[in-house]
């Protein structure tokens, strides 16, 4: 992801599934991602929408959505809030985004991490 100089600057918004969603919710919501990826649904900012990804698990799933630039805190906040509305999610379900330059530099599992709730969107 991030060694692709396109993505490099970029981050991504994760969201983390537990393994019972798995068969009654994971199918819908992959759909939907890539619903918004063909189709453009974060208007202006789709352009900086660059990619997602599925992760299947054995204790739970996460899916990912690929921004071109994480410093660009407006867009990167808007494709999050969009993208949660767009899976059905609740307001109050905080997902988080994370750097790829951070990610890429980790040494634990502990990374800088914006979180979008409906009360913080930093």
């Amino acid at each position: 992801m991030w060694e692709d100089r396109s993505n490099k600057c970029g981050g991504f918004w994760l969201v983390v599934f537990a393994k019972q969603q798995r068969h009654t919710e994971l199918d819908c919501f992959w759909l939907e991602t890539l619903l918004c990826l063909i189709g453009e649904v974060f208007g202006s900012f789709s352009q900086d929408f660059c990619g997602s990804v599925i992760n299947i698990w054995a204790k739970g799933d996460k899916i990912a959505i690929w921004t071109t630039n994480a410093e660009i805190s407006k867009t990167v906040t808007y494709i999050g809030q969009k993208y949660k509305e767009r899976l059905g999610l609740p307001q109050k379900l905080v997902i988080g985004y994370q750097a790829h330059a951070d990610t890429a530099t980790k040494s634990n599992s502990i990374t800088k991490t914006s979180l979008l709730s409906e009360n913080r969107t930093d």
